[in-house]
C-alpha cells in the first residue's frame, strides 16, 4: 500500500495542471464562441459537479475509491480528447458542453476518493502524523506543477511564441500554429495521469457491493446524518464555505482588480504563477501551524489573514495595491491543508470518501451562493449610481467582500459558542 502514496501525488499533479488554465476564457473565445455560449459552459461544469459530488463518493466508499479514480482518469483523456479535436462548425458548441460534462464528471469522481485512498493506505500508527508530511508534499509538487503549467500554458498560446519553438525544435512549417497547443500538452499529461491511477490499489483488497445504488443511497444518508450530527465536521464545512466562496469570488474578478490598479494586462500571468509560488511556502507553514495550534487556532488565523486581503482590496491603491496579493494567495493552500487534514482524521474510513464528497459539495454551493450575492450587489450600486463607469462600479462593489466576510464570521463564532455552550451544558 505504501506505493499509493506517490502516486496519489503524481495523479493530483497530472489531474489538475492544466496548461488552459491561464488562457482558458480567450480560448474559447477565439475558438468562435460568444460570451453567452462561454457562460452556459461554465454553468454546465458547475452544475454537473454538484449533480455527481456525493453520490461519486458514496460509491467510492461502498465499490472501492480505486475504481473512482480510474474513472476519473479515463473521463478527463475523453474530456481533452473532445476539447483537443472538436472541429469547427456547428458541432464545435456541443462537442464543448460534452466536454464540460465530462470534465464536471471527472473532478466529481476523483473529489474525495483520492484523499480517501491515500489516507487509508497510510499505517494506523502514526496515520496523523504521515498523513500531514503527505499533504506537505502534495502541496509544493503541486504549486511547482501549476507554476510549470501557468508560464509554458500562455506561452504555448501565443502563435507567434509557438512557431518560433517548433522552429528552433526543427519542424517545418507543416506543423501548424494554433491556439489549442495548451489542450493538446494537458491531453498528453491526462495519459500519466490514467497510469498512475491504474497502478494504485485497493486499501483492503476490493470491495463487493449486492446493490449499488441502495448501498450509494444508504452511504449518502449515513454521511449526511454524521456531517449534520457531529459539531466539529459541521463548523469546519461552515468555516470552508466562508473561507473559500469569498476569496474564490476575488480570484474569479481578479484581471479586474489588476486593471483597477493599473497593473499592465501583460503582468497578469506573472501574478497567476506568484500564487504557485506562495502555494510552495504555504506548505512549510501549513505544515508548522497544524504541530502547534489547535484546530479553532489555525481557522482563526486564516480568517485574520483572509480578512486583511479582502479590506486591503478596498483601498485599490494603485501599483501597491497588488500586496493583498499575499495574505489572499497564502490563505487557500493553507485553508485546503487544514480542511483536508481535520476531516480526514475525524471521519471513519467507511464514510471518507462521502464526508469528503459532502466538503466539495459544500463549497461550491457556498461559491454559487457568493457570486449571486455579489452581482446582486453590485446590481444595486449600478441602480443607484448609474453614472459610473465599469471599472469604478467594480472598485466600488469590493467593499461587500469584507463586509460579508465580517458577518458571515460573526455568526459563525455565535454558532461555535453556542456549541460549546450546549457541550458544557
Amino acid at each position: 500500500m505504501s506505493r499509493n502514496i506517490p502516486l496519489f501525488i503524481a495523479f493530483r499533479v497530472f489531474f489538475n495542471a492544466r496548461f488552459y488554465y491561464p488562457v482558458l476564457g480567450v480560448l474559447f473565445l477565439d475558438l468562435g464562441l460568444t460570451l453567452e455560449q462561454y457562460a452556459l459552459l461554465n454553468s454546465a461544469w458547475a452544475a454537473t459537479i454538484l449533480l455527481f459530488e456525493i453520490p461519486s463518493g458514496a460509491l467510492a466508499d461502498l465499490i472501492g475509491r480505486r475504481s473512482m479514480i480510474v474513472l476519473a482518469a479515463c473521463l478527463m483523456v475523453a474530456e481533452m480528447a473532445v476539447f483537443a479535436f472538436a472541429p469547427h462548425g456547428p458541432w464545435l458548441f456541443p462537442l464543448l458542453i460534452l466536454n464540460r460534462i465530462l470534465s464536471g464528471t471527472a473532478e466529481a469522481c476523483a473529489s474525495g476518493a483520492d484523499e480517501a485512498l491515500a489516507y487509508d493506505s497510510l499505517a494506523e500508527e502514526n496515520r496523523e502524523a504521515r498523513w500531514r508530511d503527505v499533504l506537505t508534499t502534495l502541496m509544493r509538487w503541486s504549486s511547482a506543477a501549476f507554476f510549470v503549467a501557468m508560464i509554458l500554458g500562455a506561452l504555448a498560446f501565443d502563435r507567434q511564441i509557438a512557431a518560433r519553438i517548433l522552429t528552433f525544435l526543427g519542424f517545418d512549417g507543416s506543423v501548424p500554429t494554433t491556439t489549442r497547443w495548451p489542450v493538446f500538452m494537458t491531453l498528453a499529461t491526462s495519459l500519466p495521469a490514467l497510469a498512475c491511477a491504474l497502478a494504485m490499489r485497493e486499501p483492503g483488497g476490493p470491495r463487493q457491493a449486492t446493490h449499488p445504488i441502495r448501498g450509494a443511497i444508504a452511504n449518502i444518508l449515513a454521511g449526511a446524518r454524521f456531517v449534520f450530527s457531529d459539531p466539529r465536521i459541521r463548523l469546519l464545512l461552515l468555516c470552508a464555505v466562508l473561507f473559500d466562496s469569498l476569496v474564490r469570488l476575488f480570484l474569479t474578478f481578479a484581471s479586474n482588480y489588476y486593471r483597477l490598479i493599473e497593473i499592465p494586462e501583460f503582468v497578469n500571468g506573472f501574478l497567476g504563477s506568484a500564487y504557485a509560488v506562495l502555494g510552495f511556502i504555504a506548505a512549510s507553514l501549513a505544515r508548522r501551524a497544524a504541530a502547534g495550534f489547535s484546530a479553532p487556532q489555525v481557522f482563526v488565523m486564516v480568517g485574520l489573514l483572509i480578512f486583511t486581503g479582502l479590506c486591503g482590496l478596498c483601498f485599490a491603491t494603485p501599483y501597491w495595491g497588488i500586496w493583498v496579493v499575499l495574505p489572499i494567495g497564502l490563505s487557500m493552500p493553507l485553508m485546503q491543508y487544514f480542511l483536508s487534514n481535520y476531516i480526514n482524521a475525524w471521519t471513519e474510513s467507511g464514510l471518507r470518501a462521502t464526508v469528503l464528497s459532502f466538503r466539495g459539495m459544500a463549497i461550491n454551493l457556498g461559491y454559487g451562493f457568493a457570486g449571486l450575492a455579489f452581482a446582486a450587489f453590485t446590481s444595486a450600486l449600478r441602480a443607484s449610481a448609474p453614472g459610473l463607469s465599469e471599472n469604478a462600479l467594480f472598485g466600488k462593489s469590493l467593499l461587500a467582500l469584507p463586509v460579508g466576510f465580517l458577518i458571515g464570521s460573526t455568526m459563525l463564532l455565535a454558532t461555535a459558542r453556542f456549541h460549546q455552550r450546549s457541550k458544557t451544558e
